[in-house]
């Protein structure tokens, strides 16, 4: 034994340089790849790009401290403490993070990530072992190598865990647009074929899904959440000579509503009962409706004077019956197009949010359309990248198509999810030609959660989503479909704290 001892870390040695030399080329070789699993990484997104290639720097100047008899013990010394950052980064992914990523390829790609920490402890301890060894033949006292050992593996260990901590504050609350993709927070588990692709979600009502239709604007469908049973009902409003053109149907306990906002009108009716009344006429226009109570509707109008959108109340039993919300939409340019967006109803609380269709903002209002808070979506178009001119008439008309940030929104409860149109950092081509982005937030706080892939139908995004309590539904081409929530959103949904 006494005469493989010298040997151990030249054994060692050769090993490290083999392992770091095959790493850094697997990584070089497939650099796009490696980044974008490091922008995927739980703990080090935020980081990607410098860290993609700091990792494969390191591991080649470590080859080359290895392969100089000058420099070899340095080597040593510097391998040790790459393992344990290694370590300490699988320690974290294990016990810390929200969830679970696939392991790394390369070398290792068949180990899962209790076995890659056992291979790192194995490692580590071959590296003391062998320092000790070379610094044995030098003389070198054991209290001052284990005390060197000790400061550069916890010094390298503590940076992982300091870059942990910072990652976790970008990402959720300054990200710099780079996704962290979740693994399943939703799982389709149940679809329902449709007669034609133009229905669009309504509302909801207990465990009843509310469809409105394109081509009949009169024809409620109704569909339990359980995806077994659809009914159609068709809505006889008792005043119907005027000239629709944009009617729709929005759904709110106890009641439906029929509104187009070109008229103006709205009708009311009780959900199962075929006939609505007329409540509303030529109150306010209206291009945008979401529905506080029976008598009382958040709207988007614009102002006579200047044209520009803005938010209003519209109270059938006040005097006046519209009150204008100038301060909730900011103009940037010409007030019109870069303010558009889509206006929605927080299903569960009584909240409303904005979302802006041209920049990374949304507003989050109390059923006096009050502002609570402004929150950032994760892209970083701040201004509307839009070119508009206005005509003789008045009217703004688009001089080329603008850069859509945000698609679709719906929320519930405590989360939001939305349909963005934008590619991050660190995402392929290949998966936006094949998959729609849902990204995940808190409306109560600035938090970015996570996103999640679906996939186009014919190479189609989906056209529409609504969340309920236990589901997500979306309307993919003809087909109805139902996601369900796994423990993360779970749990914030019902306001419980994180395992």
């Amino acid at each position: 034994m006494k005469k493989l001892i010298p040997y151990i870390p030249k054994i060692v040695s050769y090993f490290f340089i083999l392992l770091f030399c095959y790493a850094a080329i697997s990584k070089a070789l497939d650099f796009e790849n490696f980044q974008i699993q490091i922008g995927q990484s739980p703990l080090l997104s935020a980081y990607a790009g410098f860290v993609s290639y700091a990792v494969i720097i390191l591991e080649i100047v470590i080859v080359i401290l290895l392969i100089f008899p000058r420099s070899n013990l340095l080597g040593l010394y510097s391998s040790t403490s790459l393992m344990s950052a290694f370590t300490i980064y699988i320690f974290l992914i294990l016990n810390y993070s929200e969830f679970v990523p696939c392991s790394c390829g390369g070398i290792l790609e068949k180990m899962g990530w209790t076995e890659h920490l056992i291979f790192n402890i194995t490692c580590i301890i071959l590296g003391c072992i062998s320092v000790i060894f070379s610094e044995k033949e030098k003389y070198q006292s054991y209290i001052k190598t284990a005390s060197i050992l000790l400061i550069s593996n916890v010094l390298s260990s503590a940076v992982v865990i300091i870059s942990f901590i910072r990652s976790e504050h970008v990402i959720k609350k300054e990200n710099n647009f780079t996704r962290r993709f979740l693994q399943f927070p939703v799982v389709e588990d149940k679809s329902l074929q449709l007669v034609n692709d133009r229905f669009y979600f309504a509302g909801t009502a207990g465990r009843e899904i509310y469809l409105g239709s394109r081509y009949n604007p009169l024809i409620i469908s109704t569909v339990d959440d359980q995806l077994e049973n659809i009914q159609e009902m068709k809505v006889h409003p008792d005043r119907m000579n005027y000239d629709f053109r944009n009617l729709q149907v929005k759904v709110k306990p106890p009641y439906y509503y029929l509104a187009d906002g070109t008229v103006p009108v709205i009708y009311r009716g009780l959900i199962g009962n075929s006939k609505a009344k007329l409540i509303s006429y030529n109150d306010a226009f209206f291009s945008q409706i979401s529905i506080i109570d029976s008598t009382k509707f958040a709207i988007r109008t614009q102002k006579s004077q200047n044209t520009q959108l803005t938010a209003a109340l519209l109270n059938l039993h006040t005097n006046p019956k519209v009150i204008f919300k100038t301060s909730i939409l900011t103009k940037q340019s010409d007030g019109v197009f870069d303010s558009d967006g889509q206006l929605i109803n927080i299903s569960g609380p009584d909240r409303y949010i904005y979302l802006y269709a041209y920049r990374n903002q949304m507003m989050v209002m109390d059923k006096e359309l009050h502002l609570i808070k402004t929150l950032k979506t994760i892209d970083t178009t701040t201004i509307a990248k839009i070119k508009t001119i206005k005509m003789k008439d008045g009217q703004h008309k688009m001089t080329e198509p603008p850069l859509v940030v945000n698609h679709k929104i719906t929320a519930y409860g405590n989360l939001a999810f939305i349909h963005s149109n934008l590619k991050g950092r660190f995402e392929k081509n290949k998966t936006w030609q094949s998959s729609s982005i849902v990204d995940i937030y808190r409306t109560d706080r600035q938090e970015y959660v996570g996103s999640f892939y679906i996939d186009k139908l014919d190479g189609k995004s989906f056209t529409d989503m609504i969340m309920t309590d236990r589901y997500l539904f979306v309307l993919n081409g003809q087909r109805l479909i139902r996601y369900s929530y796994r423990s993360l959103l779970t749990q914030i949904l019902q306001g419980k704290p994180k395992t």
